[in-house]
């Protein structure tokens, strides 16, 4: 069974509940972070470097979009959305 499969799958099983409570919040919240994150992190890496790798045979606006605010806007929301997610996990 591939990983996105077992991911999914648990997912699915945790959001299967009459009840929404805290501790459930946080531990679905927990298993995005655990699990969902890498996936995402290492798909945006890949992107990104391909992308920079092409950048200098690009001319014009092409070449900043493909140079730096492609890479930024990905890497960037990758981060933030994982900042506040982690940082909803912590007690106040």
């Amino acid at each position: 069974m591939s990983k996105w499969v077992e991911m999914r799958d648990s997912i699915v099983q945790t959001l299967k509940v009459e009840e929404v409570t805290e501790e459930l919040k946080e531990k679905v919240t927990q298993s995005i972070i655990d699990n969902v994150f890498p996936a995402i992190e290492e798909s945006v890496a890949n992107f990104v470097a391909k992308v920079r790798e092409q950048a200098p045979q690009e001319t014009g606006w092409c070449r900043i979009r493909d140079g730096i605010v492609l890479p930024l806007v990905m890497e960037g929301l990758v981060y933030i959305a994982k900042i506040v997610l982690t940082k909803s996990l912590a007690k106040n």
